[in-house]
C-alpha cells in the first residue's frame, strides 16, 4: 500500500482495512467476493453487506453497489437502496441547479435524489460527478459549455 507509490492518503490504515476485508471475504463469504451479490438480491442486502467492512461507510458502500449495478451490470431485484454518492461536485451542481440549499448537507441531497429518481436514486451519481468535475468548477465555471445550462439558474445568471 506505501510503495512504490502510495495507493491511498493512508496507507498503514487502509492496508488494515483491506487485509480485514480479505478475511472476511475468506470467512464469511467462503472466500469468494461475488457471493456479497450474487442471487439477484436487493440493493439493501449489498449496501448492507458492503457496510459491514472496516472502513466502510454509505458513500463507499453505496459507489461499490453503483459500480456493480451500471458498469458490470450485476442484476438486482432493485436498485432503490443505492444512494448518490454525495461529495462536493455533487453538492457544488445540487446547489447551483438549485435543486438543493448551496450548503445543504449529504441526507438532503441524497432524499433530492431519491425524489428525483426513486427507482434508483444512485444512478444520478455518475453524470452529476462529471458536470461538476468538468464544467460546475468552484471558480469560473463554464456554464457555457455545461449540458446542464438551460436549466440552471446560476449559468442564466451569468448570461
Amino acid at each position: 500500500m506505501a510503495r512504490p507509490e502510495p495507493l491511498h492518503h493512508f496507507p498503514k490504515k487502509m492496508s488494515g482495512f483491506f487485509h480485514a476485508a480479505v478475511q472476511r471475504i475468506v470467512h464469511k463469504h467462503e472466500g469468494d467476493a461475488s457471493r456479497i451479490w450474487s442471487g439477484r438480491t436487493s440493493s439493501a442486502q449489498v449496501v448492507r453487506r458492503f457496510l459491514e467492512f472496516d472502513g466502510v461507510g454509505p458513500k463507499i458502500a453505496s459507489m461499490a453497489a453503483q459500480i456493480l449495478a451500471i458498469d458490470f451490470e450485476v442484476p438486482f431485484s432493485d436498485h432503490d437502496a443505492i444512494d448518490i454518492s454525495v461529495d462536493r461536485h455533487v453538492q457544488r451542481v445540487f446547489g447551483r441547479l438549485g435543486l438543493c440549499r448551496p450548503d445543504a448537507g449529504r441526507e438532503e441531497i441524497a432524499l433530492k435524489a431519491r425524489e428525483l429518481h426513486p427507482e434508483f436514486p444512485g444512478f444520478l451519481d455518475g453524470p452529476i460527478w462529471e458536470i461538476g468535475r468538468s464544467w460546475c468548477k468552484p471558480h469560473d465555471p463554464a456554464c457555457h459549455a455545461c449540458p446542464m445550462r438551460d436549466l440552471c439558474p446560476s449559468a442564466a445568471a451569468t448570461r
